[in-house]
């Protein structure tokens, strides 16, 4: 059967809306698939953003963390033929006079600077009532020597009497035992006037040794305190400074320099271009665990005065070997209570390292073991700095 015109015509209308309606199904899930697949992409970039966040967070917390160190490498030093310490003159012989007894002072005879010799009369004191006390202790002794007499006669006589049965054994005996008393009582006066005796020769204060007066704290018409009451206030005070004694802390390090017998010579800043010798003498043979020194003690002569006690002075030591060390700033030590350390940097960790000092140079230190010149030593470590922990070195001194 054979349709018309019309009716094909409206086939093909009716094929195409079809056709149409299959198409835009198709594109409606070809859209929508896509919709789904760029939602899924910016999901997932999302994701992988934030990933990617938290990770250069916490590479960046990382970094923080880790504490930023400057370092310096230490500087080869010299080899050390002799140490120079800092030390203090003081006089061999130092002692403040005193009175012995108490009065008025009606004399001094030196002034302070002046040398006195061993012997010599420096003050008068009057003493009114220890010369009244002499005297009745003299009259008491004589009288006491009176009684003595008297006493002994009387027994010697009665003891005559005794071998004829003239007196009785018990007259004879108290006559002998007050003859003893009375020679007790001699005795006990003759030592008061001696005590007395003594007390009055302090009335005149002399010099217990050569030396020079360095103060004097009294003046005529002072009164004077023997110190019956209280401290005693000093007269004079007398220094012996013919030999000085200079005691000298020797670092530990150096204390195979400090032997008995060996030469050191002196400098002073009011002397430039002279030197001065002098001996060691003694040691203390001890270690002050505070600051790791020896103390030593050098004599040196002085018959001509030109040294002063309490002068500051220069001690050079010769070193029985030469010592090899480095120095590095002052900056760098670390003061902990197992002892002194630098912290050093070694494959990014700082290392704690005990070190010894040499001399101190003030903004430099001598360290004479425990660095090398190679070794990174970290300038101005924190207090909570410790072995192991993560450091990295300043941009401008990474290699």
């Amino acid at each position: 059967m054979k349709l018309d015109e019309t009716e094909k015509t409206e086939l093909s209308i009716a094929e195409v809306r079809e056709g149409r309606s299959r198409s835009r199904g198709a594109l409606a899930v070809v859209t929508l698939a896509a919709a789904f697949a760029g939602l899924g992409f910016v999901i997932w970039s999302g994701i992988n953003a934030r990933a990617a966040d938290a990770r250069k967070l916490a590479h960046e917390t990382t970094e923080t963390s880790v504490p930023v160190v400057r370092v310096v490498h230490p500087k080869s030093a010299a080899p050390v033929q002799e140490i120079v310490l800092p030390g203090n003159t003081q006089a061999f012989t130092e002692s403040p006079i005193y009175a012995r007894t108490s009065g008025y002072l009606t004399h001094w005879y030196f002034d302070i600077g002046a040398r006195v010799k061993k012997g010599d009369l420096l003050a008068e004191i009057e003493t009114p009532e220890i010369d009244q006390q002499l005297q009745q202790a003299r009259a008491g002794l004589e009288t006491a020597e009176a009684n003595y007499r008297l006493a002994e006669t009387t027994a010697e006589r009665w003891q005559g009497l005794l071998k004829s049965n003239s007196v009785s054994k018990q007259e004879t005996d108290q006559a002998v035992a007050n003859m003893a008393a009375q020679k007790a009582t001699v005795d006990a006066n003759s030592a008061n006037v001696r005590r007395l005796e003594q007390l009055q020769s302090f009335e005149k204060v002399y010099a217990p040794f050569d030396g020079v007066i360095t103060a004097r704290n009294t003046d005529i018409g002072a009164l004077i305190d023997a110190g019956a009451g209280g401290q005693s206030k000093e007269l004079f005070h007398l220094a012996a400074i013919g030999t000085l004694r200079v005691f000298v802390a020797v670092p530990e390090v150096y204390s195979n320099a400090a032997q008995a017998g060996a030469k050191a010579s002196l400098t002073l800043d009011e002397y430039p271009g002279r030197t001065f010798y002098g001996t060691l003498v003694r040691d203390s043979s001890t270690i002050d665990t505070a600051s790791r020194t020896l103390l030593v003690e050098v004599d040196v002569a002085n018959s001509a005065g030109q040294l002063l006690p309490g002068a500051y002075v220069s001690v050079h030591l010769k070193l029985p070997g030469k010592v090899r060390s480095v120095t590095v700033p002052a900056d760098t030590l670390l003061f902990r209570s197992e002892g002194l350390r630098v912290g050093v940097v070694r494959a990014g960790n700082a290392v704690l390292t005990p070190v010894t000092i040499g001399r101190d140079y003030g903004s430099t230190v001598e360290i004479v073991s425990g660095l090398q010149p190679s070794d990174a030593v970290i300038l101005d470590p924190a207090d909570s700095l410790a072995t192991g922990s993560p450091v990295r070195l300043a941009g401008d001194q990474v290699k």
